[in-house]
């Protein structure tokens, strides 16, 4: 019970607050969104290489097996 009425003065405080400094709120909301951006661009690069290097094992891995195969009739 008293999670909820917490949780019902969080919202009320929080839509008071956006309304009192709605023009810091899109300051803030202008300054994060670059950094968002930024900070996962660089994931997204971090994630792209190690897939491009997890492919190129996969297919040298392949390539041996099948060596080893062929070595082996």
């Amino acid at each position: 019970m008293w999670i909820i009425l917490g949780g019902i003065a969080a919202i009320i405080l929080g839509v008071l607050g956006l309304i009192k400094w709605w023009l810091l709120f899109l300051k803030a909301l202008a300054a994060l969104v670059p950094f968002i951006l930024l900070i996962g661009g660089i994931f997204a690069v971090i994630i792209g290489i190690s897939s491009v290097k997890e492919r190129a094992e996969e297919k040298r891995e392949e390539a041996a097996e099948q060596s080893t195969e062929s070595d082996k009739s």
